[in-house]
């Protein structure tokens, strides 16, 4: 049975840390679930390292559809979200028709969306349709091009008012949880304590309800990122190298296949099939 939004609203209530990941595939999403995580976001990051976009601006409602898919094809018990791309729910009505797309086609159990108070009405319109809606706060990665790199949101006491602001009108329009990116750990920690939904950080510090991350960056697999958010848990770019590596040397040697690798045949049937051939 799927993890639920009740189940996580429980988890804030007992005080239980919520561990979420990103999975962009079926092989992926099976090693994530089977190692225990029961949250997964097929983040719109996936359209930067699986399908090689700079940024997730480019990734497409299609593309998000494609990793969804392919990502609850890989899981039976983790509740898996699913990122609603740039500029596909500038309207309620456009948001519905995304998400009806991202969970009827895709089959993820809820989406995501970034914005405060200027999407609060399509978080009501989507969740009053019967589609769960996770929101997203701080340094919200598909306004790239209007916030630059990425840095920390709500340093001053103005920008730290509207992001409470902006989780507190999420909450309220039925958001069952909100991302915290790049928050001060103070503020974070504030917002966590005043929402009675789930709050899940990156880069936010530890006094958030979860923590998500990009399971590239956790793994290791992408030796020139190393975001200050992050913590290598595995060293998987080196360890494919190696294995790549081995491979390679064991073709060019000779050593790899053995007859142990292939099939064989009774040496009757193979002087019979060579029979008056040249």
């Amino acid at each position: 049975m799927r993890t639920t939004i009740q189940d996580l609203a429980a988890m804030k209530r007992r005080g239980e840390r919520i561990p979420m990941l990103t999975a962009y595939d079926y092989t992926t999403a099976r090693l994530v679930e089977a190692a225990g995580v029961r949250l997964i976001l097929v983040g719109d990051s996936g359209g930067q390292w699986m399908l090689g976009h700079p940024t997730t601006v480019q990734v497409t409602l299609d593309e998000m559809v494609l990793l969804t898919r392919s990502v609850v094809r890989g899981t039976s018990e983790a509740l898996v979200v699913g990122d609603l791309p740039f500029m596909s729910y500038g309207t309620p009505e456009q948001a519905l028709t995304s998400a009806a797309r991202l969970m009827q086609e895709g089959g993820c159990q809820a989406v995501k969306l970034e914005g405060g108070r200027a999407v609060a009405e399509t978080v009501r319109r989507l969740t009053d349709f019967g589609a769960p809606v996770m929101g997203h706060l701080g340094y919200t990665p598909q306004s790239v091009n209007v916030l630059g790199n990425a840095r920390a949101q709500g340093k001053a006491a103005g920008t730290a008012r509207r992001l409470l602001d902006d989780a507190l009108a999420l909450e309220a329009a039925g958001a069952f949880a909100v991302v915290l990116e790049l928050v001060p750990t103070d503020l974070a920690h504030a917002i966590s304590t005043r929402l009675h939904v789930p709050t899940i950080g990156i880069g936010a510090g530890p006094g958030c309800d979860g923590q998500v991350q990009v399971l590239h960056d956790m793994l290791g697999l992408l030796e020139d990122f190393i975001p200050r958010h992050a913590q290598r848990f595995g060293n998987l770019a080196e360890a494919t190298k190696t294995a790549v590596s081995d491979y390679i040397a064991a073709v060019r040697e000779g050593t790899f296949p053995t007859t142990a690798h292939a099939g064989k045949i009774a040496p009757d049937e193979l002087a019979a099939a060579l029979a008056d051939r040249p």
